[in-house]
């Protein structure tokens, strides 16, 4: 029976990758989850571009529940800087060790990752959290084209500290002061350029009358 909607087909198409995972691991391909669903591989490809969006869709859906915690979680703070470092630690901390993103981010042979953090389907959803918090993006100078380079900034920054911790992985303070130190500039920096365009404007040179 065909899908009575868009969701119902994305539905069906991540329970067939979720089956495909558990049964051959995450080198999954398009070819596979059409031939899984008795579809073509264009009806998979109305929905996802490559294999890679499929993958990132799919842990993104085994943690949705996991980033209505997220905004829970930094409710109320409206300073982007903190809300972004106090979201990426507490990320970090939970999200280590869960075995779907390990088997997703884990590295094959030849050392490359299955699937990146930063692929188009995994910013639309880091996106989706952004504007849950309690920040006036707009505000802090944030476009569009800003919020979104954020959240790639911020998946990288997740991605990195899954995958390779350090030798003495960093947790609580530490690893907010860590956070802060090096992605807090970034955050700052939207709002660092609409001020300094602003103060450059009230102090330029005046015209001759």
């Amino acid at each position: 029976m065909a899908p009575a909607s868009d969701e119902e087909a994305l539905s069906r198409i991540l329970t067939a990758v979720d089956e495909e995972i558990a049964e051959h691991g995450a080198a999954i391909r398009l070819a596979d989850v059409a031939r899984r669903l008795g579809v073509t591989r264009q009806t998979v490809y109305r929905y996802f571009p490559n294999a890679d969006a499929l993958l990132i869709a799919s842990a993104m859906r085994a943690v949705n529940g996991f980033i209505d915690q997220i905004a829970d979680h930094v409710s109320g703070l409206n300073d982007p800087v903190t809300a972004v470092v106090e979201s990426v630690s507490f990320g970090v901390e939970n999200l280590s060790g869960d075995p779907q993103l390990e088997k997703l981010l884990s590295r094959s042979d030849d050392g490359e990752a299955v699937a990146s953090l930063t692929s188009d389907t995994a910013i639309a959803f880091c996106l989706s959290v952004l504007h849950r918090f309690d920040v006036d993006w707009r505000l802090q100078g944030f476009d569009d084209t800003a919020l979104r380079e954020l959240a790639e900034m911020t998946l990288r920054t997740v991605q990195s500290m899954l995958t390779d911790p350090g030798q003495t992985p960093r947790n609580g303070v530490a690893l907010r002061r860590f956070v802060a130190r090096w992605l807090g500039p970034a955050v700052l920096y939207p709002r660092w350029t609409s001020l300094s365009t602003h103060v450059a404007g009230d102090h330029g040179p005046s015209r001759a009358l």
